[in-house]
């Protein structure tokens, strides 16, 4: 059995917080931090079923950027997030 390495970010908004995983671009949420995750990793496994079902889960994987063809039992993207910051810009003529 494989594994994939995936990316959770988790955003409060409101009253609730969402969890999204770039790789596969999908999106889930929770009253809180550990219900979005949990949630998010319910749609993950959702999505992957579904893929598998419809005989398009090596495209589907393919396409987030993952090599199928490692002998690796874990899949990891070549690219990982090494810093996460919040920055403010200019609006340069923002009325």
């Amino acid at each position: 059995m494989k594994h994939l390495v995936v990316t959770e970010e988790i955003w409060k908004e409101g009253n609730m917080y969402t969890a999204y995983c770039p790789e596969l671009d999908v999106v889930s949420c929770g009253r809180d931090i550990d219900e979005a995750r949990k949630n998010l990793l319910e749609v993950i496994e959702i999505q992957l079923e579904e893929t598998v079902k419809l005989g398009t889960l090596e495209t589907f994987l393919e396409d987030a950027g993952y090599d199928l063809n490692t002998s690796q039992s874990t899949l990891r993207l070549d690219k990982q997030v090494v810093a996460f910051n919040q920055r403010t810009v200019p609006l340069m003529n923002a009325t």
